[in-house]
């Protein structure tokens, strides 16, 4: 209170239902549950300014899925 920042949940609330709302009711847009948290957690990492250790991380994550052998140790290395 003595910053001045708000306390009350009204006008947070509100905020956040213009933020989220301006995003996920444009016209035409179909979003689902999932879809959306997702959109706003993205937002969330890239407001947080976490999104290039996250992108990093999940390209990380991504080529794992892709292209993982589990048993490369294996493999012996032939010249």
């Amino acid at each position: 209170m003595a910053e001045g920042w708000p306390i009350a949940t009204g006008p947070i609330e509100g905020a956040c239902r213009h933020l989220i709302g301006d995003r996920l009711e444009i016209t035409g847009a179909r979003w689902g549950l999932s879809g959306a948290e997702a959109v706003l957690k993205l937002r969330a990492v890239k407001d947080n300014g976490d999104l290039d250790a996250y992108f990093a991380f999940h390209l990380a994550r991504e080529h794992e899925r892709l292209y993982s052998t589990s048993d490369q140790h294996d493999y012996d290395l032939t010249v």
